[in-house]
């Protein structure tokens, strides 16, 4: 059983968290981000720690309690210091650069591909194939990062594409030519 639902969540110097209508807001330096608590949870701020508590130990409300929790400990986290994902693009001719508010990037395709940048997240390009995420939301980071990753996913033949930095990509074996 998670037990991760019971830690409280320690609020930072510089972060302000208020619980409202069921709903749960933190400000701080790299932005304000709010979440709804589910029903059958409650959150209140105590000092400097926020407490999710739960009414009772049903399986349903037991899983939503840790999630909850984890929740929280993340958009705290994020409006301190914010998070961070890197890309990398591989491939002859592949290549990004910044246009105002979107990524414009050369992809193989026969025309440029314009990705434009959610609210609360920018991007830095580093030597025209590293691409640096960051914002305070980790779930809008997570899901720009990965739609961006989807415009070109890495080749299993050849490796070509945008990868998360580390990824590792399985590579297969071609045809062999002449064998019968």
């Amino acid at each position: 059983m998670s037990r991760i639902g019971r830690k409280p969540v320690p609020i930072p110097q510089g972060v302000k968290v208020q619980v409202a209508d069921g709903t749960v807001r933190a400000e701080g330096p790299k932005g304000k981000l709010s979440q709804p608590v589910p029903p059958p949870l409650s959150a209140k701020v105590e000092g400097n720690v926020l407490v999710i508590a739960r009414p009772d130990d049903d399986r349903h409300v037991r899983a939503l309690h840790g999630l909850t929790r984890a929740l929280m400990a993340n958009m705290v986290s994020g409006v301190k210091d914010g998070f961070e994902r890197k890309l990398e693009i591989l491939g002859i001719g592949y290549r990004a650069q910044m246009q105002g508010k979107a990524i414009q990037l050369a992809l193989g395709y026969s025309h440029p591909v314009i990705f434009p940048l959610p609210e609360g997240i920018t991007a830095e390009i580093d030597k025209q194939v590293g691409i640096t995420l960051r914002g305070a939301d980790k779930a809008l980071l997570g899901q720009t990062a990965a739609k961006l990753r989807a415009l070109r996913k890495p080749d299993p033949y050849k490796g070509k594409g945008i990868r998360y930095l580390g990824e590792y990509v399985r590579r297969k074996v071609g045809k062999k030519a002449g064998a019968k």
